[in-house]
């Protein structure tokens, strides 16, 4: 098995670790020379199963991969659109909120504009897991590919994002009848668009909402009910005051408020950023349903405070039971395709909980600096980006905080650096990774 090294291996080219490429290599330009980011995917896309033509960003512009923490940076959404000939155009428009095929494109072009961090694509991550020395030290981690190579490294940053959250109630449905948001566009690639497919939508989330709307055209003949349990499609309730604790300067104050403390403010915050949607995507869906009824059109509907309590396959289509909130009773609904606008599973994912379980305590715990607490000294360190909402605050998994983030993890691992260096006599990078790869 061949075994690549470098000093920091950075798993997902989303916009988190392309945001801490940019924080490497504007303040730690001799560690990013030894930066490697990897991620499964053929090509750079930002949410690329709901990439569609008209969605947009929910934040400004100004929240990107840097601005927030070096305005100055060439690698900023305005530097983007300048060096792409469309500054004029985005300034004409007078949005604060860019399209998400924008955001994408953004993100495609700050992997490409990197001079020092490298990154593959096509690299799927299959196993994580840590090294130490004979005296049970952890000196890193050795990261395995699908393709049976493996990679060599003294820090490790996770930033793959959540699992999508499937209800345990369609759990046993098979694959090929249930397709979450994050696979809309090659699910529905698959299908053809002329037939008169039976379709349920279940969430109330915005993911669920732009679903909604894009079945319109990409299956336009199809028969689509919209189950949710609330009693209808609601607007983001946030306001300037409430975003103020999305700030990045807000994730101190979070972060030192005793656990019960944060919860509260957890569930205070909830309906701000889950289970909404915003109010110009809430004025299109009732729009499109306010001229169906003109036209007597009856194969786009809601069904609310209702809920999928039960599901299974039975002669070749999906039948779910719903039981109604009001009443109690108790319905069948038969389909031939399930799409979930349910978001993402709140559970660390799997991929972590191994490995923290691994060199730590069974709960998964991070610093401030957004490090993976282990026991016993270490050489090595694993950061995790996205996944501290419970402990960073509602923002975590945002653009919101991203800048601002990465270079909180920068400095940490500068500052680990040097306190491992100077524990160890001033052993150098070389000599790190000469442990890791047990040499």
């Amino acid at each position: 098995m061949t075994t690549r090294e470098v000093e920091l291996l950075a798993v997902g080219a989303g916009p988190s670790n392309l945001g801490l490429a940019v924080a490497l290599e504007e303040l730690a330009p001799e560690l990013a020379e030894n930066c490697l980011i990897i991620d499964r995917s053929p090509k750079i896309e930002w949410q690329s199963g709901m990439l569609l033509p008209w969605a947009k960003s929910q934040v400004s512009f100004l929240k990107d991969l840097v601005t927030l923490r070096n305005p100055r940076s060439p690698f900023t959404f305005l530097n983007f659109l300048r060096s792409t000939g469309r500054l004029d155009g985005f300034v004409n428009l007078g949005d604060l909120t860019p399209y998400r095929l924008e955001i994408s494109a953004y993100l495609d072009w700050v992997a490409g504009s990197l001079a020092k961090v490298r990154v593959e694509l096509s690299r799927e991550c299959t196993d994580i897991h840590p090294c130490r020395d004979a005296s049970g030290i952890l000196t890193g981690w050795v990261t395995t590919l699908a393709d049976g190579t493996s990679i060599a490294s003294r820090y490790l940053v996770i930033a793959t994002g959540r699992d999508p959250h499937i209800p345990a109630v369609l759990a046993d449905l098979p694959p090929s009848r249930v397709i979450h948001s994050t696979s809309y566009r090659p699910g529905v690639a698959a299908l053809d668009r002329q037939l008169p497919y039976r379709l349920a939508l279940i969430g109330s989330s915005q993911s669920a909402a732009e679903v909604f709307r894009a079945l319109r055209t990409d299956l336009p003949d199809s028969d689509v009910v919209w189950v949710m349990r609330s009693i209808g499609p609601t607007a983001d309730p946030s306001s300037k005051f409430t975003n103020e604790l999305y700030y990045p300067s807000y994730v101190d104050e979070f972060f030192d408020t005793p656990a019960p403390g944060r919860e509260r403010i957890r569930q205070e915050l909830y309906r701000t950023n889950y289970s909404c949607m915003t109010p110009a995507m809430l004025q299109s869906l009732y729009t499109d349903l306010y001229r169906d009824r003109l036209d007597h059109r009856h194969d786009r509907r809601l069904v609310t405070m209702t809920e999928v309590t039960a599901a299974r396959e039975e002669d070749g289509e999906v039948i779910l039971e719903l039981t109604d909130h009001r009443s109690g009773d108790v319905t069948e609904l038969r389909r031939d395709l399930v799409f979930l606008g349910t978001g993402f599973a709140w559970r660390t994912p799997k991929l972590i909980r191994g490995l923290a379980g691994a060199v730590g305590p069974e709960e998964v715990e991070v610093t401030r600096g957004y490090r993976l607490v282990v026991d016993g000294p270490a050489w090595g360190a694993c950061y995790l980006q996205g996944i501290n909402e419970a402990t960073h605050g509602i923002g975590d998994s945002l653009l919101s905080v991203l800048a601002r983030r990465a270079e909180d993890i920068t400095r940490d691992i500068l500052t680990h650096r040097s306190a491992a260096s100077a524990r160890n006599g001033g052993a150098d990078v070389a000599i790190a990774l000469e442990r890791i790869a047990g040499r």
